[in-house]
């Protein structure tokens, strides 16, 4: 095969992952099978990082273990409880991020026919993240303390290769931050050691395509608009 051929369907393969993948927040009850599993964690260990130290370990809930930490969860998040990040979330957003921002919850309202202002409504949606949206399976993504931000960085690429890998296994995901505000609850009920910090979770499965949640994609910005060339 010539060279150029091959290296333009190879682009097109990633092309295709990223196009495709999107935030799922309706999933079929079906679990997934562990040989799946392992062949998506396999592919995503492939990810870069800094000094080859590959700082991420993930525990993975499924079944009644699922279930458990879900109720617990769950119970903590509805009661006004958590706070407890370990990474401290942005400040602010301002500018473009946070009309992307809008723009991103906007469409999940819309879509879900929740009325513009209706804080109530807004809360029982965040809730859901603590429900997993229904997936089968939660990871939890935590990193080393003494890396520091270089460790959570390399934790993000991850999660990234999570994702695809798990899109071209047919999977849907969704990563979650705010699972991560109750890292106090997670280091104490899957007996993570103090010397390691909880970045995020990722809930994954089957996306329940029929759900009206999962119709919409949000939009990206172009090159222009977030890279800047310097040739001279």
């Amino acid at each position: 095969m010539d060279a150029a051929v091959n290296q333009n369907n190879r682009i097109g393969v990633l092309e295709e992952l990223l196009n495709e993948r999107y935030s799922v927040r309706a999933f079929l009850a079906k679990e997934v099978d562990r040989a799946t599993i392992e062949h998506l964690l396999t592919t995503a260990q492939r990810t870069a990082s800094w000094c080859n130290s590959q700082p991420w370990q993930v525990v993975i809930a499924s079944g009644e273990a699922k279930e458990r930490f879900r109720k617990l969860i769950y119970k903590e998040a509805s009661g006004g409880l958590g706070d407890d990040y370990d990474f401290p979330p942005p400040r602010e957003y301002l500018g473009a991020y946070l009309e992307r921002r809008r723009e991103s919850g906007f469409q999940l309202y819309n879509t879900l026919g929740i009325v513009r202002g209706d804080k109530a409504a807004y809360a029982k949606q965040a809730l859901e993240n603590y429900n997993f949206f229904g997936a089968p399976h939660v990871a939890i993504i935590h990193t080393d303390e003494p890396l520091g931000i270089y460790g959570a960085i390399d934790c993000g690429a991850y999660v990234s290769n999570f994702m695809l890998a798990a899109q071209a296994l047919g999977l849907g995901t969704i990563p979650q931050a705010a699972l991560a505000r109750h890292s106090g609850l997670i280091r104490r009920h899957f007996n993570v050691s103090a010397d390691r910090r909880i970045v995020c979770g990722i809930s994954f499965g089957y996306a329940d395509n029929a759900h009206k949640v999962n119709s919409y994609r949000t939009s990206r910005a172009s090159v222009a608009e977030t890279v800047t060339f310097v040739d001279e």
